[in-house]
């Protein structure tokens, strides 16, 4: 991989990507903030982004689809207390920024105050590569590695008979300024390798899903990854045909390490974003300080961590990725917040402002949100149950994020009975309710693992990279929906 990002590179790169073609300058940029700033607002920000996107497909070995895409413009903000105004355009020039300014500042009175725009602010830690994954793999060696998952993932075994297939590489450009004068700049790459199987014995049919990605070049990927992460797909797969109908009722579940943390993040991560807090709808807000897990549980969002899917050099508001503690031996510490839930609230940014485009108004959002280390080893937590359910790989599912009520269906699942493993199931639905869920963990093992890197979170219609994970871990009752 290349070298890591300096603070400088990534304003250099937005400067020529998103200014100069169209004759502009942080001089014009700021003129800009200062005509939104000739009125009364309390915070105002101006967004530059630009996106390209190269996607390739197989199914049935043959290359089904192939594109490439690019999108850019800008997105200005203004805000009055807790009130929003937004402009946003395709169009990079003086006239529609000037013309964004004029509208948005409506929001607020005349009388405002000018700024100062930060050339040099300090850099934060770089979370990846400074490299292109669009343009470091040539469109030949993209298909390639498409045709080899289908070759390896047919000779595992004769029962595999359909392979899909997916790579898709973005490289994004992003700059921003906002009223206090932060000026800062991003250069994000994202690459997801997508893999399908269907596999057959006689008239049943079964399917699993898997990809890799993160924040590096596609040639990160090598074909020992793909190879590892494709056998556990083809094996789940071939598992589930011989799946014994799932029991049902109240019981122990414990929930393997790494992707299972998607119940984690769906159905409590969002209760800890400040948005849900500051209005009241939280199940965990006014709750700071007090006990909502055992002790033992720790729970953080971190977008510094290296080449994760989720990761941020900065935030979609100029704050650096960081760490944010939400629960500390299981006493809620923390929210995430962006600049707005966190001036209402009088707390401090954590780097949580994201956006999916330059075209959507930031909010509160996850990063990489998982469970720390317990120190009980995964063996002893499913010695534990009597009778219960081993959760795997979860599959799609359905939360209520302000009550936290939440449904989630199986991929990959096991019966437990007296502490073993003893037959995959299927059609295994898990019911709950998410802060009763979390006060109901009794063992945490030492096994953390993110999940692969095709986690994607959305929110009032906003979709974005996130990662999630966690340990093994044992909740002491759940309701989980069967056949048997």
């Amino acid at each position: 991989m290349n070298a890591p990002h300096t603070h400088i590179n990534n304003l250099q790169a937005a400067r020529q990507l998103l200014l100069e073609p169209y004759g502009l300058d942080e001089r014009l940029l700021a003129r800009v903030l200062d005509d939104v700033m000739a009125h009364q607002v309390d915070f105002a920000d101006l967004y530059l982004q630009s996106v390209k996107r190269e996607r390739w497909n197989i199914e049935g070995g043959l290359i089904k689809s192939g594109s490439f895409s690019v999108d850019q413009g800008f997105g200005l903000r203004a805000l009055d207390q807790d009130q929003s105004a937004f402009a946003y355009s395709q169009q990079i020039n003086e006239r529609f920024l000037m013309d964004a300014a004029r509208a948005v500042r409506t929001i607020a009175p005349p009388g405002g105050k000018q700024i100062q725009v930060n050339l040099q602010p300090t850099a934060p830690q770089a979370q990846y590569a400074n490299v292109d994954p669009i343009d470091s793999v040539d469109t030949n060696a993209k298909v390639a590695i498409l045709k080899s998952i289908d070759r390896m993932a047919r000779a595992m075994d004769p029962r595999v008979i359909n392979v899909f297939a997916m790579i898709e590489v973005e490289q994004q450009t992003v700059m921003v300024m906002r009223h206090d004068g932060r000026l800062a700049a991003d250069v994000r790459p994202l690459v997801i390798v997508h893999m399908n199987v269907m596999v057959a014995n006689g008239k049943q049919r079964e399917m699993a899903t898997t990809g890799l990605g993160g924040r590096y070049a596609l040639e990160a990927l090598d074909e020992a990854n793909i190879a590892e992460e494709l056998r556990k797909l083809v094996d789940g797969a071939l598992l589930n045909l011989d799946a014994i109908p799932s029991p049902s009722g109240s019981m122990p579940v414990v929930l393997g390490p790494g992707w299972t943390g998607i119940l984690l993040h769906e159905a409590m991560g969002h209760g800890f974003e400040g948005d849900f807090n500051r209005l009241g709808t939280s199940a965990y807000s006014g709750r700071m300080g007090e006990r909502v897990a055992p002790k033992g549980v720790n729970v953080v969002d971190d977008g510094s961590l290296v080449g994760q899917r989720g990761s941020v050099y900065i935030d979609d508001e100029g704050e650096a990725g960081q760490c944010t503690p939400l629960i500390e031996d299981g006493i809620l510490c923390g929210y995430m917040h962006d600049s707005l839930s966190a001036r209402l609230m009088n707390m401090s940014p954590t780097g949580n402002g994201r956006r999916q485009s330059y075209a959507h108004l930031p909010m509160p959002r996850m990063t990489n949100t998982f469970m720390r280390n317990g120190d009980l080893v995964p063996e002893e937590i499913i010695a534990s149950v009597k009778r219960g359910l081993y959760l795997a790989t979860p599959g799609s599912g359905q939360v209520d994020i302000v009550s936290g009520q939440f449904t989630f269906q199986s991929a990959l699942a096991y019966l437990i009975e007296d502490g073993k493993l003893v037959a995959p199931v299927r059609g295994a639905t898990l019911t709950g309710n998410g802060p009763q869920t979390l006060s109901q963990i009794s063992m945490v093992g030492n096994d953390l693992a993110l999940d692969p890197g095709m986690a994607v979170c959305g929110k009032r219609g906003q979709s974005i990279p996130v990662s999630v994970g966690q340990p093994t871990l044992k909740i002491d009752n759940l309701i989980v929906g069967g056949t048997a």
